[in-house]
């Protein structure tokens, strides 16, 4: 294939998961986590540091949301993490000693298959992610094999918090990713896409020179989906992801993870907990068993069918090198599609055989500026590409209560002296941790989804239910306890005296 270059390929990748620790086991918990880190971030972490080991840049773009962060790097977790991971070896085990009894050959190759992927798991974590994820991927950054987006502290849908909670949360994440990675990330992932006309002045005021959006914001504006744009008359620069590139991979309705080799994420060996079955059929009796070889194989064959779609999509742009953004939730790339990381890696390895660059956002930014800004127009990545994900039926209920909660707490922030204290505010950090958390925009995606609802209505309601119950014991001035008590549940680095950059 031609290596004459038709274009630029940036792929950008959303890492999240809500606040888990200490909040629930399975199934949605710390379960969550530790399934997420183990099939996901282990892997595709890996698969970057052996590219950059041999000098491989701009691979990708990696977002890593404060909260998530927090949960990697802190001690506990990893140790957990170390446990979970031995209990999947002990697991694999189990079931190849009862393989042998029953003399069962094709148990024996999947026990054998689990044993090897959770011995791998162990040795990586081990080697590369004692310190935390954070200092897991601090080579990358330095390497310039990654640029690393950073975010809001809490993944709170923007367009719903008021500004003064808005500036706090963006300062706080912002600080936050600075602390862990040694670098303060330009661009920031915004969280589920949304943009509200305004954004772009909170993004400036904060110094993020770039978000994302989905593709219809800038396509419902007339504006061209394949370079980046300045907004309005600003420094702040949105990207665009082009949907039709995009869900070849995955989308509400299909994508590669479908295909019938494909190990299946929804069926487990329910004897040793372990995923041994391939898609095959919707009905659960009806799977058959995984053939690892034929996964592999076809992982390949759909990483070759992505590569030829990208370089078709870039010879038809009207875009004279045009920049194609692609972007996906991490946790997709092993964790909900086992064999994501032989496909993304594939990706990555035959991208310059088809003439296409691999590129970075903050590589991208500066073509912005070779044209007049545009005004967008209001949308998300959720369904509709409009807000009804967070703002419909119930999830409307949880915007109303958050609303209140907020101006609550932003009134009482304003209340305190800042004369009057030395250093962090403790009952302010506090409280405001428990308000980011309780607006976090997973909880409305859940129960819009029916996924976990009954978890996500809990979470929720437990948060706000804190918010209120802190700031009724501060107004009392009955007892600072309940601070300590949330000890556990504050993020690191939430900082309730705003400093404007």
């Amino acid at each position: 294939m031609s290596t004459h270059r038709v274009g630029r390929l940036a792929i950008v990748l959303h890492s999240h998961l809500p606040w888990l620790l200490g909040h629930g086991a399975w199934p949605v918990g710390e379960e969550w986590l530790r399934q997420a880190w183990t099939h996901a971030y282990l892997p595709v972490v890996s698969l970057l540091r052996e590219r950059a080991e041999r000098g491989r840049t701009s691979l990708l773009t990696l977002g890593v949301t404060p909260v998530l962060a927090a949960q990697w790097d802190d001690p506990t977790s990893v140790a957990e993490q170390g446990r979970w991971i031995a209990d999947w070896r002990v697991r694999a085990m189990g079931k190849a000693i009862e393989a042998v009894r029953s003399r069962s050959a094709a148990d024996g190759v999947d026990a054998e298959r689990h044993y090897r992927l959770a011995r791998w798991s162990e040795q990586e974590l081990a080697r590369h992610w004692s310190a935390g994820g954070s200092a897991a991927l601090r080579p990358l950054i330095d390497a310039g094999a990654i640029e690393v987006l950073g975010g809001p502290a809490t993944h709170a849908f923007t367009p719903h918090l008021i500004d003064p909670i808005a500036d706090l949360s963006l300062q706080a994440g912002l600080a936050d990713s600075t602390v862990r990675t040694g670098t303060r990330p330009e661009g920031i992932w915004a969280p589920e896409c949304a943009y509200v006309p305004g954004l772009e002045d909170l993004y400036q005021r904060h110094r993020v020179s770039h978000f994302m959006v989905d593709g219809p914001t800038v396509q419902h504006v007339g504006a061209s989906l394949h370079r980046p744009h300045r907004v309005r008359d600003t420094d702040v620069v949105a990207f665009a992801r082009d949907l039709s590139l995009t869900y070849r991979v995955w989308s509400p309705r299909k994508g590669y993870p479908g295909n019938a080799w494909y190990q299946d994420f929804h069926t487990f060996d329910h004897d040793w907990g372990l995923r041994s079955s391939r898609v095959t059929s919707k009905a659960t009796d009806k799977k058959q068993p995984y053939n690892e070889a034929a996964a592999l194989d076809r992982a390949d064959r759909d990483a070759a069918d992505f590569i030829e779609h990208a370089r078709r999509a870039m010879i038809e742009s009207p875009e004279p090198d045009p920049v194609i953004v692609v972007a996906y939730d991490t946790e997709l790339f092993g964790h909900w599609w086992h064999e994501g990381p032989r496909f993304l890696a594939r990706v990555l390895d035959t991208a310059v055989d088809a003439g296409i660059e691999l590129t970075t956002l903050e590589r991208e930014r500066e073509r912005a500026f070779e044209h007049p800004g545009i005004a967008l127009e209001a949308g998300s990545w959720g369904s509709g590409k409009d807000f009804r994900v967070w703002e419909a039926g119930e999830a409307g209920d949880l915007r109303t209560r958050g609303r209140a909660a907020q101006y609550a707490v932003a009134d009482f922030l304003a209340s305190r002296d800042p004369s009057a204290a030395v250093g962090r505010d403790i009952a302010g950090d506090a409280i405001l941790s428990e308000l980011l958390m309780a607006m976090s925009s997973d909880w409305a995606f859940m129960i819009s989804k029916d996924s976990a609802a009954d978890y996500a209505r809990g979470r929720a309601n437990e948060h706000f239910t804190n918010v209120s119950t802190m700031l009724r014991d501060e107004h009392h001035r009955e007892s600072n306890d309940r601070f300590q008590l949330q000890r556990e549940t504050r993020l690191p680095y939430v900082n309730s005296r705003l400093q404007r950059a």
